[in-house]
């Protein structure tokens, strides 16, 4: 082969290694478009770091073109600038994700803290009703009240208020003596009906414990005499120190209302009667007969029932009876009429009443006196078999009991 030929096979191995290096370079530049084209792609970043040096043979031919190897050391130096605009880029946009999601809780706390203002305020209608009638009801019991006592206060019949020394009971309770006058029998002295009344002890369900008259008892002062003669004696005051010495048992409240004050009250309070199964048919020394069976007794009627004694059974039958009205009086009270009326009855009772209990004290224990309305626990003294009939010079015909007995009697029935 000649020298000219060697030169020009020479030229065209150059020129085709010339036209594989261009390739290469167009090959290199399309990478770098797509960098460029994803900046934000930390992945793509991250595993292009260091971008692949194509392998120049340019840099290998003596005189060759050098400018494609500078282009490829070139080529790195821009993609990492790229990447930390990408990296600052995807900062910003994480720190934008940040702030729209804590803009987006604060949205849902806003909407949550509306909804529930929305709730309330569809509430407030009842309870803003519920306290309206709160009002009213407090307010028509305390002028219907006051009118009842005034009108009670006006009449002559009204009683002023005794002394009296209350002690509360060894369980708490704050009893109350309940005394009923005879004066219609020329007795004006003596009390023909004496009972307690526990509104406050241990089971918050009305207790009445009733006291046989006749019953032979040591009055403070004034030796053996019948228990109903210690009001003649000395009042509410004597007659709770005659308790508490004889059975041990302490009243703290007492109230005294004449027979003719407790027909008004009962004809206020219950219009149209108090429903009670009469035990028999009765008539003798009283001002209106009665007759056996269900009916409903005005005041009048009422009072002459309880008072009836004029049978084999005596004041035993008559304390029942006794126990029996008020029985009635409670249950009737479930009446919606009747409560509307009872603070006017109230008023009115206090106002013919000499007592020192206070309003306060009836309020406290309203729970109390509605139970009553299923029903009241009653308990007679002298209990059975424990008393007999006796004799003595100062009373006449007494019953002579076993103080004992009763007293235990007494103590387990209030704290049951």
């Amino acid at each position: 082969m000649s020298r000219m030929d060697r030169n020009k096979k020479l030229h065209e191995q150059l020129a085709k290694e010339e036209r594989r290096s261009a390739g290469k370079e167009t090959i290199f530049a399309r990478r770098e478009a797509k960098t460029v084209r994803h900046p934000q792609d930390e992945e793509f970043l991250e595993e292009n770091e260091f971008v692949e040096q194509p392998y120049d043979q340019t840099s290998q031919r003596p005189g060759g073109d050098h400018s494609s190897a500078n282009k490829s050391f070139r080529g790195p130096k821009r993609t990492a600038g790229k990447k930390s605009k990408a990296k600052s880029s995807s900062k910003s946009n994480m720190a934008f994700g940040s702030n729209g999601q804590s803009s987006g809780k604060k949205q849902a706390k806003q909407e949550k803290a509306a909804n529930a203002k929305s709730k309330r305020r569809k509430k407030h209608p009842i309870l803003r009703f519920l306290l309206y009638l709160l009002v009213f009801v407090l307010a028509y019991s305390v002028v219907a009240f006051v009118a009842g006592q005034q009108v009670a206060k006006r009449d002559a019949q009204a009683s002023d208020t005794e002394t009296f020394n209350g002690v509360a009971s060894a369980n708490g309770a704050k009893n109350i003596l309940l005394l009923g006058s005879d004066s219609r029998q020329g007795e004006a002295g003596r009390a023909d009906t004496i009972m307690v009344l526990q509104l406050d002890g241990p089971s918050k369900k009305p207790k009445l414990i009733s006291f046989m008259r006749d019953t032979l008892v040591t009055i403070p002062g004034y030796g053996e005499n019948k228990i109903n003669a210690a009001y003649a004696f000395g009042g509410a005051e004597l007659v709770r120190q005659t308790l508490a010495e004889n059975f041990g048992i302490q009243t703290n409240y007492y109230a005294k209302v004449d027979f003719k004050s407790f027909e008004k009250v009962i004809d206020t309070l219950f219009s149209n009667g108090v429903p009670i199964n009469a035990e028999k048919d009765m008539s003798k020394n009283l001002e209106v007969p009665i007759k056996k069976g269900q009916q409903n007794m005005n005041g009048l009627e009422l009072l002459q029932y309880a008072r009836f004694r004029m049978d084999e059974e005596g004041d035993f039958g008559r304390v029942r009876r006794q126990q029996q009205v008020m029985d009635a009086v409670f249950h009737a009270m479930k009446n919606p009429l009747s409560m509307v009326k009872l603070p006017y009855a109230a008023g009115k009772v206090l106002g013919y009443a000499s007592t020192n209990l206070p309003v306060s004290f009836l309020l406290k224990n309203t729970f109390s006196i509605a139970k009553g309305a299923g029903g009241i626990d009653r308990l007679t003294v002298p209990v059975d078999d424990s008393w007999q009939y006796g004799s003595t010079y100062e009373a006449g015909s007494v019953l002579v009991i076993n103080f004992d007995t009763n007293k235990q009697a007494i103590e387990s029935f209030l704290n049951q």
